[in-house]
């Protein structure tokens, strides 16, 4: 188990309860996948490493939910599910058979369809190369992936996230643990339009802007906000751009209009990155 918390999904609910009747203890994970540990299984229930128990019902409960995953707390599982003042969106944290994504608003965050969020984050990565001296950007933190990514191979990683909702969701999720462990990822709360204006210009090597959905945040699509990118690019730098499904009506529609205000904000060299659902663009 890896953090504070027992997180279970369907997935290990399921698992679980077809041991119910054979076993005395098996091996299952509770933090969503990352390890295992040995649970006592005892009158219709489970004795969990911490102490906590989880009856049948409990466990019903999370296998039933496929769409979100469950904390265990004082021997009941509760939805991670969190409603936001600041934005009006609910977050919420769903389940994959690896890393869990997130939702927000009704809209899922990562890429799940024959593809997993921690594949669909390597490949925004690919293409910009990090190395050792590179000082990364992430725009939008939401559960860390990118940050965590980008850590492993950078000096420097600021992630900005302006929904501290976002942040209570990331410390519940055993998949972001690193998030708040890296030494080199620096976690800023606020607007990305007005905290990208405090960075002296020609400061990032790397930006990686993955905004959510073009209808809950439209304005992270500005060409102001591109501009300022610009400004605080090095030369040579790259920024890469998450659009969405180039194939679907939103991401085709969305592609042209971005790529134009990113090459009115000063970008020459704009790329498409069909498998990355996104751009990648060029300060030269």
């Amino acid at each position: 188990m890896i953090g504070d918390f027992i997180v279970l999904s369907h997935f290990q609910a399921r698992e679980i309860i077809n041991y119910l009747d054979k076993k005395k203890e098996i091996y299952v994970s509770l933090d969503l996948g990352r390890s295992k540990d040995k649970v006592k299984i005892e009158n219709k229930g489970v004795i969990l490493p911490n102490g906590e128990k989880l009856n049948f019902s409990e466990l019903e409960k999370i296998k039933k939910d496929e769409n979100k995953c469950y904390v265990v707390l004082e021997n009941k599982a509760y939805p991670i599910l969190i409603f936001s003042e600041k934005t009006g969106w609910v977050r919420s944290l769903r389940p994959t058979k690896t890393a869990p994504t997130s939702t927000v608003a009704g809209f899922i965050m990562h890429r799940i369809k024959d593809i997993d969020p921690l594949k669909d984050t390597e490949l925004k990565l690919h293409h910009l190369k990090l190395k050792k001296h590179s000082i990364v950007l992430d725009t939008c933190t939401g559960l860390g992936y990118t940050a965590i990514e980008s850590a492993k191979n950078a000096k420097r990683v600021i992630t900005v996230e302006i929904d501290e909702a976002a942040l209570k969701i990331a410390k519940l999720n055993p998949w972001s643990k690193e998030l708040f462990e890296f030494k080199n990822i620096e976690i800023r709360i606020g607007d990305i339009r007005e905290i990208i204006k405090k960075f002296k210009d020609n400061f990032f090597t790397h930006i990686i802007h993955d905004p959510p959905n073009a209808r809950l945040a439209g304005e992270l699509y500005s060409e102001a906000l591109y501009k300022d990118f610009f400004k605080k690019l090095r030369f040579k730098g790259m920024l890469f751009h998450y659009i969405g499904n180039p194939e679907k009506k939103q991401g085709s529609s969305l592609t042209p209009g971005v790529i134009k205000r990113l090459k009115n904000a000063g970008f020459k060299k704009v790329k498409k990155l069909p498998s990355a659902f996104g751009v990648l663009a060029y300060k030269l």
